[in-house]
């Protein structure tokens, strides 16, 4: 049986690190009342379908597409995928396959894969990059997932632009259905039209729906994740248990016993009352960095507003900062421990790693050395992890500790779908639309003109 991902918040009390910096039981009792409002104003826009990432893993139908696609292109000797995609298109694909995928998947022989094809998510337009790409990726035996709710995504436009026109040289028009899939918005009346529908209907490509109430950042539960995802061979059920056993978490008001909830009002309470205006994420698994990257995305675009939901001119929000244990220890906790008191810190750590390495009792001659013989690169991971949070403590830096037992895909399920319900509460409790990101808007409009195009 799968067991459930824990919070420890001791570490961010203000028993733990003063009064000044942390959080007390009464402050956590005055937010109450605010958390049951906002719980029963989320919930009822969930129920009128507002919010649609609550509820992508029961799409049981589509997830069974998602599987019987993958499969069926797998089985025609599909050796490459290729995200064309920038932003919520690219960061969740990309954080699940460094937490669920091999290191060093793409270097890996076909046998060593297990006949997993390796993954390029193009996630920028540098053209240096993109072309090698394109030198490295047979279009035989690659398979192009193009990425873009409004299919109006100039970067991931322009990508699509250049793959047809090498697929049509390489391989005939008449083969792209082949190798080209798109997730996009559905078709429908009241569904605005994409740019990519007259490209499925071209080339006959198969297509996958992104939900219209489901925003980028908030869709990797949904084909934007789940269709590479099942191509990587990923656990996608168990993934969708996850998802499953942390809603039965996240659904109640109880403060305490929400997980998404508590998280949400320590770091509100944090950035109003006690001057951590940023949040720091620090996993202490090679695993789980892209997790930090994915989750700068959903905090900073979720939360970054101007303007309030009554039209008040508020400048809110957190920035978010990816760290790596224990990597960063000798790069930024100099600063988190001496700099300026600004930050809550969340340690993201493994109950156990799947492999242990032992250390060799080796270099006698370096009596120095002696502490680490015999002993594990995983006790020594487990040192380090305990070392900078105690020391963070002595610094009086508040942290919150998110332990999963395993890195598997039921406890990756977990932990995003937490985060994103985590981040719906934050938005109440700042009074701020969390589901909007004009500020995005204006670059493009500005870009579009600067190519030729009309704002």
């Amino acid at each position: 049986m799968e067991q459930d991902i824990r919070i420890d918040i001791s570490r961010a009390k203000s028993s733990a690190v003063g009064k000044p910096h942390g959080i007390s039981s009464a402050e956590l009792q005055a937010i109450e009342p605010r958390i049951l409002e906002a719980h029963a104003i989320l919930q009822e826009e969930r129920a009128q379908g507002k919010y649609g990432f609550y509820d992508l893993y029961k799409d049981t139908e589509t997830l069974e597409r998602v599987k019987a696609s993958a499969a069926r292109f797998l089985d025609n000797g599909i050796e490459n995928v290729v995200v064309l995609g920038i932003g919520g298109s690219a960061l969740g694909i990309t954080a699940l396959q460094t937490a669920l995928g091999l290191p060093y998947h793409n270097m890996m022989s076909k046998a060593a894969r297990k006949g997993k094809p390796r993954l390029f998510v193009m996630d920028n337009i540098d053209p240096v990059t993109f072309r090698t790409m394109m030198r490295i990726c047979n279009p035989a035996k690659t398979l192009y997932n193009v990425i873009s709710k409004s299919g109006g995504t100039a970067e991931t436009m322009a990508q699509c632009m250049i793959i047809i026109e090498q697929l049509e040289k390489k391989l005939g028009a008449d083969k792209i259905k082949d190798h080209l899939v798109i997730t996009t918005s559905p078709r429908g009346e009241d569904a605005p039209k994409s740019l990519l529908h007259p490209v499925a209907d071209a080339y006959g490509a198969e297509t996958f729906d992104i939900p219209l109430n489901v925003g980028g950042r908030f869709s990797v539960f949904s084909p934007v994740g789940m269709f590479p995802a099942a191509m990587l061979g990923m656990d996608v059920d168990a993934m969708m248990a996850g998802c499953e056993a942390m809603d039965r978490r996240t659904s109640q008001g109880n403060l305490m016993e929400n997980p998404a909830y508590l998280r949400a009002a320590i770091h509100y309470l944090m950035d109003t009352t006690k001057g951590k205006h940023m949040s720091v994420m620090m996993p202490y698994a090679n695993g789980l960095k892209d997790v930090a990257d994915w989750y700068c995305q959903l905090w900073a675009e979720s939360l970054g507003k101007r303007f309030s939901l009554d039209g008040k001119e508020v400048f809110t929000g957190q920035t978010p900062i990816k760290a790596l244990g224990a990597t960063d220890q000798h790069s930024q906790v100099q600063l988190y421990r001496e700099g300026p008191n600004d930050k809550i810190f969340n340690i993201l750590e493994l109950g156990r790693f799947d492999k242990i390495l032992k250390i060799p009792d080796t270099l006698s001659e370096v009596t120095d050395l002696d502490y680490l013989r015999g002993k594990s690169m995983n006790k020594l991971m487990n040192a380090e992890l305990r070392g900078t949070i105690d020391a963070l403590k002595v610094s009086e830096r508040p942290v919150i500790r998110v332990q999963l037992p395993r890195l598997n895909a039921h406890a990756i399920g977990q932990l995003l779908y937490m985060l994103e319900v985590e981040t719906a509460m934050a938005g109440r409790l700042y009074n701020i639309n969390a589901f909007d990101q004009l500020g995005v808007e204006e670059g493009k409009q500005i870009a579009r003109k600067l190519m030729g195009g009309e704002r």
